[in-house]
């Protein structure tokens, strides 16, 4: 009797075990900046309860790709293409893009001037740090007639900029690289100020209404993708939240929230 009443005990055991096994296997993990990312991944939650979907935000200096890379979450999202692909040479890894969701246009920001006409000489300009946002920032300056690039510096998908490559700077403006974090931070102490949207979001800042200068969303290299791992690719929970992220649903959400400051790609291709 001891023995029967100990095997029911552990076979209920055992599928406890396994319907919360189950349930785990069953929770799609994305790391996910907070703004607007993590947002857009809520919206998700309430558009398609049914998957299971666990938002991990992100704090200052957690790399989501390695994440991504040491399986403590399936999917992220939070980058451009150009940035995924140095991180794949920087971590010696390949990931796979899922869905193209949505362009936040990098911006130029001041609290000094309210113009780029009225930037004096020898001003400084933050911009960041890493390799292609550092080009990308330059690539906006030069769009906004701040200095040129040398010839065949027209292509900001092919050709990643350094200060080196400034050819003409005609106000003599000094470039300050800066953490991209940080940058809105030290907005105060600089003259401009070229600030990802979403950490200008995030510091209270509407791009739409307060950058001096925008990227233009037409033809932008620049969308955030939902990247997860080519041998996760085809799994049926990020097939799905791919098919969310792209839906007209969402592409209505990022519209009615940002007005313009978080661009879906759905409405830059119609």
């Amino acid at each position: 009797m001891m023995n029967y009443a100990v095997t029911r005990l552990a076979g209920a055991v055992f599928a406890v075990s396994l319907a919360f096994a189950t349930q785990a296997a069953d929770r799609l993990r994305v790391a996910a900046d907070p703004v607007p990312h993590s947002e857009i991944l809520n919206f998700v939650k309430t558009l398609d309860p049914g998957l299971k979907l666990e938002v991990i935000e992100l704090t200052n200096g957690i790399n989501a790709n390695e994440l991504l890379a040491h399986g403590d979450v399936d999917a992220n999202y939070f980058q451009h293409v150009p940035y995924l692909r140095d991180q794949e040479k920087s971590l010696g890894r390949q990931f796979a893009v899922a869905a193209t969701v949505h362009i936040e246009p990098l911006g130029i920001y001041s609290s000094k001037y309210k113009t780029l006409q009225q930037v004096p000489d020898n001003a400084t300009v933050a911009v960041p740090n890493n390799v292609t946002n550092l080009s990308r920032a330059l690539y906006l300056l030069q769009s906004k007639g701040l200095i040129t690039l040398k010839p065949g510096f027209d292509n900001p998908a092919t050709h990643q900029a350094t200060p080196q490559d400034i050819a003409e700077n005609p106000k003599k403006i000094k470039i300050l690289e800066i953490e991209s974090p940080q940058i809105p931070r030290s907005l105060a102490d600089v003259d401009l100020a070229v600030i990802n949207g979403n950490y200008a979001l995030e510091a209270g800042l509407s791009p739409a209404r307060d950058a001096l200068g925008l990227e233009s969303a037409v033809h932008n290299p620049y969308a955030n993708i939902l990247v997860t791992t080519p041998e996760l690719a085809k799994d049926p929970r990020i097939l799905r939240l791919a098919r969310d992220l792209e839906s007209p649903e969402v592409a209505k959400f990022i519209k009615d929230k940002y007005a313009g400051s978080v661009i879906p790609v759905a409405a830059v291709k119609s």
